[in-house]
């Protein structure tokens, strides 16, 4: 199990921002924040973070390729959904609508953006349609 994960960002504020609104949904907040850094993590819930810091840092710096790809797990379809509509709300790029992904397996449901600095984000769902989390 991981503890935590850290990327570099080109402009820390405009990922902020970014991070906050695209994975509210998936139950992240903002959980500390540092001149260079900032911290998100599910305070409760599903994907509940055991680091009281947060599981998912950014950093400014200086994104270099090749940039990681990153999946954030996800109770419903739904949270999937309302996690694309407000990642390209705050200014992500659609690189994967939400949608069944049944060359996975039959109920890999997940949507794909492109964060700021090019970073592909999935919000994932394993659960079965109707499935309450």
């Amino acid at each position: 199990m991981l503890d935590h994960l850290g990327i570099t960002v080109s402009d820390l504020g405009r990922s902020r921002r970014f991070y906050e609104a695209a994975l509210h949904p998936l139950g992240y907040r903002f959980t500390h924040g540092h001149a260079d850094a900032a911290s998100f993590g599910v305070a409760d819930g599903h994907g509940k973070s055991l680091d009281p810091g947060g599981d998912f840092w950014i950093t400014q710096g200086t994104a270099a390729p090749p940039l990681p790809h990153f999946a954030f797990s996800a109770a419903s379809r739904k949270a999937v959904d309302a996690f694309f509509a407000a990642a390209l709300k705050a200014g992500g790029v659609d690189n994967g609508a939400p949608g069944l992904r049944p060359k996975y397996h039959a109920n890999y449901y997940a949507a794909f953006v492109l964060d700021p600095d090019g970073y592909n984000l999935e919000a994932i769902c394993h659960a079965a349609p109707g499935a309450v989390p």
